[in-house]
């Protein structure tokens, strides 16, 4: 999971990205990086950490041009304290390419046998981002790229790329001298909106960014997803051309975009972040009642703050007062998100705080986003309980995460899954609830589309079922041996 925007403005575009980026820092927290495009030029600045830590003003003044892209890495592949693994990435031939990507290619291994020998081009990163950016490039070479641009030659590139690479991508890329280029991998795993607004006498400016909440915090209508296996291809005098590129698409967006990644005030695919999360409540509330003691429950709470819709309707639904006993300090990032295990642990009680007021001789309810290492939810049972809390009874508004995640959410191994493997009992028993209650998988699948044009997600980490169907057991075994989060 990362956050990627670009724009194609009127005016310099610098701020405007910089801005975007700040309104997407809750997709990553390791890296960030800006590229403009100033004729035939390209500038670029990235860095480590987030984006108010990574600009200074002298880097803005350099970050020249009216088009532009950024992103802020949330590392599932490669090094995250590797400053030269963070986005963008650049090659120089044809024209020049920087690009950006939210996602996991899955036959990386593949492709960079393939670059190397094949297309001659060389590597420098571990980073599958690198691997997309030479594809690309290679393809783009391949179909004709020469002195005279043709955007019938990038349709036909990225209808290459489809064809050789597997598993999700959302892709930006500035061409110098030309434009902006987006795409979408066939099932449209990962979200990419496009958006526009009007310049005055100047023409139609553009954004394309991973959720609607940029496009609308910027001032731009939304115009409507970019589609799986699209390309679109916007000049820089505000020109757009788009072409379906893959042969065969299937819109499966993934499941935990609206569980937990995305933030609430966004619509991804046509569904309303929001709406979705009370829906999981709903849904969940009605599990509670057959498997929960709620007769002896005091009061329900969520985990600060992807939890609270669904709290929210639990609480209302099941009549029981719903109380906010964790305060959370707003200073500190993304537990989830955080790379390794022990930073994790530690940042849990420096971001979360238990109030003894509302825990004290109580049967507390706990409803969470989602369980997956258990590292969270272990805190948080200790928390209540050091807080006076009676009995806990720990809830998840999504299902067990049992299966690693291989489209963009760094879940790559089964054993840091503390569901992997064992009955809810015995996960129960390793966090420390009083009871433990999790979502049914049809029931959040049904939350989630209920509404929408959508009729199929990504729900691989609940179910094993990798809707790109390119996933092997070989493969699963190779992550789970070379990769950790």
């Amino acid at each position: 999971m990362c956050g990627i925007v670009g724009i194609v403005s009127s005016t310099p575009v610098n701020q405007q990205v910089y801005d975007a980026l700040a309104l997407l820092q809750h997709r990553g927290q390791d890296s960030t990086g800006i590229a403009t495009l100033e004729d035939q030029t390209l500038h670029l600045h990235k860095t480590n950490g987030q984006v108010r830590e990574g600009y200074r003003t002298r880097d803005m003044r350099g970050l020249l041009g009216t088009v532009g892209l950024g992103h802020v890495r949330y590392a599932t592949r490669g090094n995250a304290k590797k400053e030269q693994e963070a986005q963008p990435f650049y090659v120089n031939a044809p024209y020049g390419i920087v690009l950006v990507h939210n996602g996991n290619l899955t036959n990386t291994r593949e492709l960079t046998a393939e670059l190397q020998t094949k297309d001659r081009r060389h590597l420098n990163t571990t980073s599958d981002t690198e691997l997309l950016v030479n594809v690309l490039a290679s393809e783009l070479q391949s179909a004709g790229a020469g002195n005279t641009f043709s955007t019938d030659d990038v349709f036909d590139a990225i209808a290459a790329v489809h064809r050789r690479v597997e598993g999700s991508y959302a892709a930006i890329a500035l061409i110098a001298g030309q434009g902006l280029l987006a795409f979408r991998d066939p099932f449209g795993i990962r979200p990419l909106i496009l958006g526009k607004r009007q310049a005055g006498l100047v023409g139609d400016e553009w954004i394309v960014a991973s959720e609607s909440l940029v496009l609308e915090a910027s001032g731009y209508d939304i115009v409507r997803d970019v589609a799986p296996g699209e390309a679109i291809f916007i000049g820089r005098d505000g020109s757009l051309v788009s072409r379906q590129c893959a042969t065969t698409t299937r819109l499966a967006p993934c499941s935990f975009e609206y569980v937990y990644l995305a933030r609430p005030d966004s619509v991804m695919n046509g569904i309303s972040v929001y709406e979705a999360r009370l829906r999981l409540g709903e849904k969940l509330a009605d599990t509670i009642a057959k498997h929960a003691p709620i007769e002896s429950i005091d009061v329900v709470m969520p985990i600060p703050d992807s939890a609270r819709p669904a709290a929210m309707q639990v609480a209302r639904k099941l009549g029981i007062e719903y109380r906010e006993g964790f305060y959370k300090n707003k200073y500190i990032g993304r537990t989830f998100i955080m790379p390794g295990q022990a930073q994790r642990t530690k940042s849990v009680r420096q971001k979360l705080n238990a109030m003894s007021s509302e825990f004290a001789g109580k049967n507390v309810l706990i409803v969470d986003d989602s369980i997956v290492r258990g590292t969270t939810s272990r805190e948080i049972v200790d928390m209540a309980r050091d807080a006076g809390a009676k009995s806990v009874t720990f809830t998840s508004a999504a299902p067990p995460v049992r299966f690693p995640h291989v489209y963009g959410i760094n879940m790559p191994s089964k054993r840091e899954l503390v569901a992997a493997g064992k009955t809810i009992p015995e996960i129960a028993r390793e966090i420390g609830a009083d009871h433990l209650i999790y979502q049914e998988v049809e029931d959040m699948r049904d939350a989630i589309i209920q509404g929408s044009a959508v009729t199929e997600l990504d729900m691989s980490c609940f179910t094993g079922d990798y809707v790109t169907g390119t996933v092997s057991e070989e493969y699963l075994a190779w992550v789970e041996n070379n990769q950790s989060s």
